[in-house]
């Protein structure tokens, strides 16, 4: 592991098919420094860039995370983006609270440039843009502008648009609230009314009370997916984890409703995609409500696209959601983009 303290540095060259790949450490993007993780058992494996969600929830800690596994046959890059994560940590909000806003075009720009950069480090015609919850935003964005750069689109937990996503997270909360006779939760959304919100809190507010229906109907991922690896598992790496994620979360729902959520307009980019589209929803996501995710999957244009719904599935990885995703790589993209 590139120490923390040293400067920045490239993705290291592929030198030979069977090398393997074993990297993390800080790589100038977007004019800053932004954490990295490349780790593969084979440089000619095909290479997947994950977009976290969140915002603010990298991936990269997790010693046994969901994918931990298909690092047999593929090349995985985490990347803690613009805001969050160890990138929060390099480069801090200044005290006084100033510095740039988060955007997403210009996280997007910073994907577009890691994924650039690992073409040519890795010896790629392209690579495979994987991207879940907020970083279906920032992959789509992505998609769009340089596709050229993507073997495929992989989606899961599909944002679409606001306040649209929201509307149908709430509508249907509520009515599962009230069916329910569940007075506390209702206590708790109800005076929130529909959106579009000004209280930089009912997001959060609406988000715990869809975890509790989504644990009523759908399966879990186990507990271990989410411990941190030793260097991860620091009180400074876990409160610098935390700090990003305070962050990055206030920059997406802004102060008054005007943070980067309020931009969201995936088919104000065009509905026209030049590479493959493949989305996987929960049937039980209440975040990402498959139907919202439905309309724009049938809207839209692209060389070839495919939607699986997942049955007994919420909004977060469980082990069904995790192997649909490995059966489409495997059998659909990998094998135009070796």
């Amino acid at each position: 592991m590139l120490p923390l303290h040293a400067g920045a540095q490239e993705v290291p060259r592929c030198a030979a098919g069977d090398q393997k790949l074993d990297y993390e450490g800080y790589v100038k993007i977007g004019g800053i420094e932004q954490w990295v993780t490349v780790k593969g058992e084979r440089c000619d494996n095909p290479v997947v860039l994950f977009v976290h969600g969140g915002p603010g929830n990298p991936l990269s800690p997790y010693a046994n995370s969901p994918y931990r596994a298909w690092e047999k046959d593929y090349t995985l890059v985490h990347w803690d983006q613009r805001g969050a994560g160890r990138t929060f940590a390099r480069n801090p909000v200044p005290s006084d609270g100033g510095g740039a806003p988060l955007t997403i075009a210009g996280m997007a720009a910073d994907g577009t440039e890691l994924a650039a950069h690992l073409r040519e480090r890795l010896k790629k015609k392209n690579v495979i843009l994987f991207g879940s919850s907020w970083g279906s935003v920032l992959a789509v964005h992505m998609a769009k502008s340089r596709p050229d750069l993507f073997a495929a689109y992989l989606g899961t937990g599909q944002l679409v648009s606001h306040p649209e996503n929201d509307i149908a997270s709430y509508r249907k909360a509520l009515a599962l609230a009230r069916a329910a006779g569940d007075a506390k939760t209702l206590a708790a959304i109800e005076p929130l009314g529909e959106p579009p919100w000004t209280n930089p809190r009912a997001p959060g507010i609406l988000r715990r009370a869809t975890r509790v229906y989504e644990a009523k109907t759908s399966a879990q991922g186990p507990a271990s997916w989410w411990e941190h690896a030793p260097a991860y598992a620091t009180d400074k790496a876990r409160a610098d984890y935390e700090s990003g994620e305070d962050y990055s979360w206030l920059q997406f729902v802004g102060m008054k409703g005007n943070g980067m959520l309020s931009t969201l307009d995936l088919p104000k980019l065009g509905l026209d995609f030049k590479i493959p589209v493949y989305l996987v929803q929960g049937s039980e996501d209440l975040v990402t409500v498959p139907e919202v995710a439905k309309r724009y999957f049938d809207s839209i244009a692209a060389p070839r696209k495919e939607y699986l719904l997942l049955q007994n599935t919420g909004h977060d990885p469980n082990p069904a959601m995790v192997q649909a995703q490995y059966i489409i790589l495997t059998t659909r993209i990998a094998p135009a983009a070796r």
